[in-house]
């Protein structure tokens, strides 16, 4: 069922709510007491502490509010972070890895249903492939 609201701003409550919203998903708490959305034991999102290689390029300060999500496929990461006007971004430290990243500060330049496709996707992209059968199954029928 569509949400009324899909349309509105993204905020950070929803990445918490959509990523609980989707089934078998565990959290767990990193360094910083961050939250790490799992399912089956394998992270789909999570908030990221400061590090050095996400850095604001005037201030050269660690950007505080990363957000890193999962995706399919290195096609799907570059299709998100090779169009300059993207929110998404990468950086070395994620070469080679299926993730994107994002700034919460900009998640409101997202809508809601912009955001839950984003975590939807993540999660599907480490869901057990009769877990991701199932979801699909149900929210997208034939």
């Amino acid at each position: 069922m569509p949400d009324d609201n899909g349309s509105r701003p993204a905020c950070v409550e929803d990445v918490h709510e959509l990523a609980l919203a989707m089934p078998h998903v565990t959290v767990e708490y990193g360094t910083g007491g961050n939250p790490v959305y799992q399912v089956g034991g394998k992270s789909f999102v999570f908030f990221r502490n400061p590090r050095p290689d996400a850095v604001d390029p005037d201030t050269g300060e660690r950007y505080a509010d990363v957000i890193v999500f999962w995706v399919e496929s290195e096609a799907d990461k570059q299709a998100l972070v090779q169009d300059e006007a993207s929110l998404f971004f990468t950086t070395a430290h994620f070469d080679g890895h299926p993730s994107v990243l994002l700034r919460a500060s900009r998640i409101d330049e997202l809508t809601r249903n912009e955001l839950a496709e984003v975590v939807q996707d993540a999660w599907l992209s480490r869901a057990s492939a009769r877990r991701a059968a199932a979801w699909l199954r149900a929210h997208h029928p034939a």
